[in-house]
């Protein structure tokens, strides 16, 4: 019997690329099928796809968003190369499904795929949808969505609200203050310098009142600087590291987060539940870091402030607040975790898997998916946004 091949076609960036392969390897516990990813040299998934024992295929694209027209014109005429290109991929790989994680790299490939019949998913972690799933969205039979904010770029049958895929490991653990406080500061994702610049002020001013712990994620080749910053400002409880290796650990083991606003962290956050203060990138494209952050604080499951507002004053005083104040943390933390939804690179891979045609191993009750007992898998019931 020939094994059906499903595309996972875009990246460029951790936020795109991490999630793909969080569904990949779902997929290829949960069936037997081959899993081919698509997207740049350029790009993360360069590096990290091969690296996960995944085959990548090449596209030459380049950005069209953010250099004005002439970036623009340029890059719409390499996409249209790139279309041709993908055609013949396409036809050589005979394809089941191309699920488009977003990125530059996804629109060529996955409009050629639809425009020969394969069937078409989109995968949308961010709260506003990224500009290939937004020209996609018309081809697409499915929309995988992080965050219900985004519905209203899809149709509404196509929609299915199953969260951020996370790798293993994520899951719900129940929040209790205890003595001491531990505040993780992720800095190190994407505008990292703002936080790093800030924070080491910020935890010399709360430190003073309050028995303080800091985990401080700088970034790679930034932890030099932010572990003098803590050292000229005397704050001795502060341990700096380039990059944390168990995120969800360290999460579990925080009181309070504090971190910008990717689709990724967020969703990290939210599956294991913990407070947080988020302060989004200003930058970011579609400013889509504020309407994840939105839809977090909205819901009572953490504190946004924006970058012209959070300076060392104001962050000083939202954390002293919430870090003095148990039930706000364990409030908060409840509502986050009420949001995450730890299941969803499964839920993801098994519809992806039952729109191509792929039938799923037999589970055993108590088989555990990401982290959480889980009862026999099949395809997940559609969660409408």
């Amino acid at each position: 019997m020939i094994r059906k091949t499903i595309l996972l076609a875009g990246g460029g960036t951790g936020g795109h690329v991490f999630p793909a392969i969080a569904v990949a390897e779902a997929m290829k516990s949960l069936a037997e099928v081959d899993v081919v990813f698509c997207g740049t040299a350029r790009g993360l998934e360069d590096r990290v796809v091969p690296e996960r024992g995944f085959r990548l295929e090449r596209l030459h694209v380049l950005p069209i968003k953010g250099g004005g027209a002439p970036r623009a014109l340029r890059g719409a005429l390499v996409a249209l190369g790139a279309t041709s290109q993908s055609f013949a991929l396409v036809r050589s790989l005979r394809l089941s499904a191309v699920l488009s994680v977003g990125g530059y790299a996804s629109g060529p490939v996955s409009l050629a795929a639809a425009l020969v019949g394969t069937p078409l998913a989109l995968l949308e972690p961010n709260s506003v949808p990224g500009l290939a799933n937004r020209l996609l969205a018309p081809f697409a039979k499915r929309a995988y969505l992080g965050w219900g904010e985004a519905a209203g770029g899809f149709r509404a049958r196509s929609v299915r609200r199953y969260g951020v895929p996370l790798r293993a490991g994520f899951g719900p653990r129940p929040y209790t203050p205890r003595g001491k406080l531990v505040l993780l500061v992720l800095g190190g994702s994407q505008g990292a310098a703002g936080l790093n610049e800030r924070i080491p002020a910020v935890v010399s001013r709360v430190a003073r009142s309050l028995p303080v712990h800091v985990v401080h994620q700088a970034g790679r080749g930034r932890d030099a600087s932010v572990r003098e910053s803590y050292a000229r400002l005397n704050v001795e409880s502060a341990t700096v590291v380039a990059f944390v290796d168990d995120m969800a650990s360290a999460i579990a083991d925080a009181d309070m987060v504090i971190a910008r606003a990717g689709a990724i962290t967020l969703a990290e956050i939210a599956a294991i539940g913990r407070a947080a203060v988020l302060v989004p990138f200003p930058h970011a494209s579609d400013d889509h870091q504020a309407k994840n952050a939105e839809a977090l604080a909205r819901r009572g499951a953490a504190i946004r402030l924006q970058e012209a507002d959070a300076d060392v004053d104001r962050l000083a005083t939202e954390i002293h607040r919430l870090l003095a104040d148990d039930a706000a943390r364990v409030a908060m933390a409840d509502a986050s975790r009420h949001l995450g939804r730890p299941e969803a690179a499964y839920d993801v891979a098994a519809d992806l898997l039952a729109l191509a045609g792929v039938g799923l191993r037999e589970r055993s009750e108590g088989t555990k998916t990401n982290g959480i007992a889980a009862p026999a898998m099949q395809a997940p019931a559609a969660r409408m946004a």
